[in-house]
């Protein structure tokens, strides 16, 4: 369900594992990020949509949950299935300008929700 040679998939990786503890599994045929817990993931569908490969090149997400709205507003931003009732988003990574800062913050903060409290303080501790 993934391309290991993508490119996009190629720097969300190296965000996600420049997280402390982070590690990289595959998890319904797509790469989920994890410490204890998933934190990110790349490739989605949405609800009733499985076949169309549309969101292949995406990151799945928890965002806070003061950012949450906000995003929605943002057309790049979309409510995963099986993700999207637990409060997790997705976002779009198929265009031509993709903003790594952002992926980095929202990859960061989905970790700060999801992490031990060991893995943010030797976070912070950078």
């Amino acid at each position: 369900m993934f391309d290991d040679d993508d490119v996009v998939l190629a720097k969300v990786r190296e965000i996600c594992l420049g997280l402390p503890g982070a590690d990289v599994k595959i998890s319904h045929g797509r790469p989920a990020f994890f410490t204890k817990k998933i934190f990110a993931g790349y490739g989605a569908v949405l609800k009733g949509e499985h076949d169309t490969g549309r969101y292949d090149q995406s990151l799945v997400f928890m965002p806070s949950s003061d950012e949450a709205e906000a995003l929605t507003q943002d057309p790049r931003f979309f409510t995963p299935a099986y993700w999207g009732p637990y409060g997790w988003m997705g976002l779009d990574l198929s265009g031509d300008a993709i903003d790594w800062v952002e992926v980095a913050e929202l990859v960061e903060e989905s970790y700060r929700i999801t992490a031990p409290k060991k893995l943010i303080t030797e976070l912070d501790n950078r």
